[in-house]
């Protein structure tokens, strides 16, 4: 995959003010619906010519990452999805999920919807519509998660993509 959730354990807000907070919703093509919630993290990543931020959240076996790439550290707005290992499209987001389904970890990186992102100094608040294939299944998975109050960290993470 892309990016790792290995950093998702220390999840939580920085500093003072409401606790940064992941909502998702996952749909999967069987009608089973999965609830989550989870603290969440944003970070800056650094790549060639721009500016990217990664969001991401997890408990239990189950989160979300979402990683916006722009040209403008200030950037808000909608970000188009880009495939998974796009290492040219110069403005994008990159979503992916993994969740239990029983004792199966499972996971979807969206190839269908939209990232809304808003900046109000080093707060952010990104949601993620959209769809994807199942990774190792059969089905499609449709996704709505919410990042609230999340707090960009101090530290830049690794963000060029792998196949």
């Amino acid at each position: 995959m892309l990016l790792v959730f290995g950093a998702a354990a220390a999840c939580g807000s920085r500093g003072a003010g409401p606790a940064a907070r992941l909502s998702a919703r996952l749909i999967r093509q069987s009608h089973d619906t999965l609830r989550f919630e989870a603290g969440a993290l944003a970070n800056r990543c650094g790549h060639p010519g721009g500016y990217g931020v990664v969001l991401q959240g997890s408990a239990h076996g189950n989160g979300v990452l979402i990683y916006v790439r722009s040209g403008d550290s200030a950037a808000s707005g909608e970000f188009p999805l880009m495939a998974r290992a796009d290492s040219t499209t110069p403005r994008g987001a990159i979503v992916a999920a993994r969740f239990q389904a029983g004792d199966l970890a499972r996971g979807v990186v969206l190839d269908s919807g939209a990232v809304a992102l808003s900046r109000a100094g080093d707060v952010l608040t990104a949601t993620a519509r959209g769809a994807g294939a199942e990774v190792a299944g059969t089905g499609r998975v449709a996704l709505t998660a919410s990042f609230e109050s999340v707090r960009i960290g101090p530290d830049t993470v690794q963000c060029a993509a792998r196949l």
